[in-house]
């Protein structure tokens, strides 16, 4: 499966993937703001790139794709001012 180089410049190796992380939550369902200091971490985000995938395991995301992921998955990077995460395609859990 041949990836083109994302957007973003980048083109993740093996089965890496980099994900635009969704916006953290700026208020609660009642309407209560909530300060920089308390909002979680997001847990779904969009794939912006996806690398090839493994010899005999071809990666299954595609760029566009909307992927909820772990708590603590992947690692932050910065590309054109951009915050990012790269992480391996088997940190996804689920494509929404």
């Amino acid at each position: 499966m041949a990836t083109k180089k994302a957007s973003v410049g980048v083109t993740p190796l093996h089965d890496r993937v980099i994900v635009k992380p969704a916006a953290a939550e700026e208020k609660t369902a009642g309407g209560i703001i909530i300060p920089d200091t308390a909002k979680e971490k997001p847990q779904r985000g969009v794939v912006v790139a996806a690398g090839p995938g493994k010899k005999d395991e071809p990666v299954t995301v595609k760029t566009g794709d909307t992927v909820l992921y772990g708590k603590y998955a992947g690692t932050e990077i910065t590309i054109e001012g951009q915050d990012l995460l790269i992480m391996r395609e088997s940190d996804i859990l689920a494509i929404v």
